[in-house]
């Protein structure tokens, strides 16, 4: 085959260090635009990106040649940077380490627009805690739940 043809959907999510509900309403669009920006930059195609307060959701188009670890270590490290630089945090903003990754098809597309799209409402319902370990048990990742978040000092 003379090409590589690829339509890969990815969803990450990352949260503030110790979940800290940290991001605020007055700068977050600003924010999950950057974010949308360096996935860009770093080679994927951003789709969406949204969230509350003490987390983020990332929803991109990958490819087989770009490492999602890496992609997600530039993200968030610049993305970080900028939120320091701009000052909209009295304390300094740093992401929890580590991340969640899932990968979607063509035909989920859509569902998963809509429920990144609605995370103000989920989190009505639901904490990121148990939203995220329901990301788990759903891709049947493998984890320990003493182990999914640093804990606050």
């Amino acid at each position: 085959m003379a090409n590589t043809y690829s339509k890969i959907y990815i969803h990450c999510v990352f949260a503030v260090k110790f979940r800290k509900s940290l991001i605020q309403t007055e700068w977050e669009d600003k924010l999950h635009s950057v974010i949308g920006n360096l996935i860009n930059e770093s080679g994927g195609k951003s789709i969406l990106v949204n969230g509350v307060e003490d987390h983020v959701h990332c929803f991109f188009q990958g490819k087989p040649s770009i490492s999602i670890s890496g992609m997600m270590k530039i993200t968030k490290a610049k993305s970080s940077k900028w939120i320091n630089e701009q000052r909209f945090s009295k304390q300094r903003f740093e992401w929890q380490k580590g991340f969640g990754c899932f990968s979607y098809g063509q035909s989920q597309r859509n569902d998963v627009y809509k429920y990144i799209k609605n995370q103000k409402e989920h989190h009505k319902k639901m904490s990121f805690r148990d939203e995220y370990i329901q990301l788990l048990r759903a891709f049947d990742v493998d984890f320990e739940e003493a182990y999914i978040f640093n804990e606050p000092e």
